[in-house]
Order: C-alpha cells, then structure tokens, then sequence
C-alpha cells in the first residue's frame, strides 16, 4: 500500500512540475511578444524621442487595470529590453522563467549572458541561484584561470572539463557559511558551515561533485590523521580532497595535503578513475610559497583562497592583473 501511494504522490508531483514549467514558458512566450509589438509600433515611422515612453505609459495604464500590476511600466519596459536582447524566440529557453530573464537582461556582455543561460539550463538553477552566481562574478572568476571559449564550451555542454583548473576556483565565495570577516573562528567551525551549507557549497564548487566524506580517518603505522572534506568529481571522475586552513598556508600544509593525495591514489581510487586532486582551502597564500613547495609538473594540488564575503568588480579584475603577471612570469 505505501509503495504504491508514493509511487502516486510522485506522479502527481511530477505532473504538477510539468504544468508549472509549461505555464511559466507560455508567459515568458507572451512577454516576448509584447515587447516586440512594443518595439515594432515605436518603429513604425515615428520620429518624436518621447513617443516610446508616451507609448509605454498609455499601454501600462490600461493593461494594468485589466491584468494587473505585472503590466506596470517598469515591467513593459523590461518586456521592450528581453526582445531587443533576445530578438530570436529559439534562443529563449524552456528551462528558464521570466524572472530568471528579468535578471540576465541586465548583463551587457552577451558571452556572460549566454554562460549563464547555458548553467543555470544545465544545473536547474533556480532564480536565486543563478543571481547569486552572477553576484559572486562565478563567470569572471572562470575566466581567470582559462579562455572564454573554454568556459563557454563546458558551461554549454560542447566539450567536457578534463583538467583540474577548468573547475577549481580561485577565489571561492563563501559569503552563504554566515562567517563573518574579521571575527574569531576555528577550522571546526568552518567545517561545520560547510556541511550546514552543503547544498550551496557543491554549487559554488562547480558541476558534477557530490559528498564523500568528513573528518575522514586515515592511519598509518600507528599515526592517525583526519582529512577535512573529501568530495567526488563525476566529471573529472576523481576524487577531490579538501583541507581547510583558517591562516596564511605554508609549505607544511602542502606536504600534508600530498599525503593524503598519495594515500587516495594508492590505496583508494579505482583503476579506471583519475588521479586524485587536492585543494588546499585557505584564507591567504603566498603564490611562490606554493609554487616551490609543489613540483614544476604539478597537475593535482592546488590553492585556492575563499572569501567570505562577495567581491567587487574592482576587486576581481585587480585579481585577474594578478594572475595575468603571475602566468606570464612562469611562462
């Protein structure tokens, strides 16, 4: 009996789903069109500058009596700006409302648009997801360590990452752990964040990874050791381990982190899978630090600085200098 009720409840669910995406593309459809019956009466030969606005008030004042206050003019205005940004219908996406195209109307340069159409199709994110993203800058951070055809390619599913950089972030923002800058704080309680936060954690991590582990116990001739986090990439199809330091790393920290690599590589992942990654989760870093503590060949350990709190533009693209000027000095 139970199984079959839920077995019920899951259809009716899904149906439900069905209707729901189906009635929020039939609206996003329809204020495509309005906009571009909008844009089309505006250009139909009238040379007055304030006859669109004149237009918009005229049409806001009486659709807005009949359907209500989603036809206010700010809102009709929004309608005009999604035509004149997607002037093709195919390019509107089933998988996406009309408040997921209210917030990437804003976005001016096209290649963001389309990164964030193609993620937020892939992933199922939801409107606040996807502005999230787009707040904590995910599509410039990703440019910081590849190429925009690159980035654009994996976000659309035309090619699949195969190294480790096409997914680990530097920085990674954890403005959503509730730490605040500044303020006294322990590893624990960061873990502790993390797993409270497991959902957007895996988000900010990137596509394919799921949880493996915490506190993993590893022990070695008698000597115990923990490992911090330990995730699963189905992507990369290796495993990634995650050590989390609250301080500037050293090159202790990295020696450790190889350890537990080495350990995973040998005694762990399967034959088929990929080699182990490590990511060394720090407050700071000194970039030559790491790079003389790994080998020049290093393809599996990384540094990554998280912030706690969302950058500003200015921040990042003061970042992005930064690591332009350090891959020119390596290369």
């Amino acid at each position: 009996m139970q199984n079959i009720l839920n077995d019920i409840r899951d259809i009716i669910a899904q149906a439900r789903a069905r209707v729901a995406r189906s009635i929020n593309h039939e609206l996003t459809l329809a204020y495509w069109h309005i906009g571009r019956r909008i844009v089309e009466e505006e250009q139909q030969g009238k040379l007055r500058a304030d006859y669109g606005k004149q237009l918009v008030k005229d049409l806001s004042s009486t659709l807005a009596t009949e359907f209500g206050s989603g036809f206010s003019a700010p809102n009709l205005w929004l309608m005009r700006q999604f035509y004149l940004t997607f002037p093709i219908l195919y390019a509107v996406s089933r998988e996406l409302t009309w408040t997921h195209y209210r917030a990437l109307i804003r976005l001016e340069d096209p290649s963001k648009r389309e990164f964030y159409i193609a993620e937020a199709t892939k992933n199922a994110w939801s409107v606040r997801q996807m502005e999230r993203q787009i707040n904590s800058l995910l599509y410039e951070r990703l440019l910081m360590s590849q190429d925009k055809e690159s980035v654009l390619a994996i976000a659309k599913g035309d090619s699949q990452p195969i190294l480790p950089h096409q997914i680990i972030k530097d920085p990674m923002v954890l403005e959503f752990l509730d730490l605040k800058p500044h303020t006294s704080y322990y590893e624990k309680d960061m873990e502790v964040a993390i797993i409270s936060h497991l959902q957007e954690f895996l988000l900010e991590l990137g596509s394919g990874f799921s949880f493996v582990a915490r506190q993993k116990r590893l022990v070695l001739d008698g000597d115990e050791f923990k490992i911090d986090l330990v995730f699963y990439n189905r992507l990369l199809q290796c495993f990634v381990i995650l050590d989390l330091k609250i301080d500037k790393i050293t090159h202790e920290d990295l020696g450790q982190l190889q350890m537990y690599v080495n350990y995973y590589d040998r005694d762990v992942k399967a034959d088929f899978e990929n080699p182990t990654i490590g990511v060394l989760l720090c407050a700071d870093k000194n970039d030559m630090v790491v790079r003389y503590s790994l080998p020049e060949n290093n393809k599996q350990i990384f540094a990554s600085k998280y912030q706690l709190h969302l950058p500003s533009e200015h921040q990042l693209l003061e970042e992005i200098r930064k690591e332009i000027t350090r891959f020119e000095e390596r290369n």
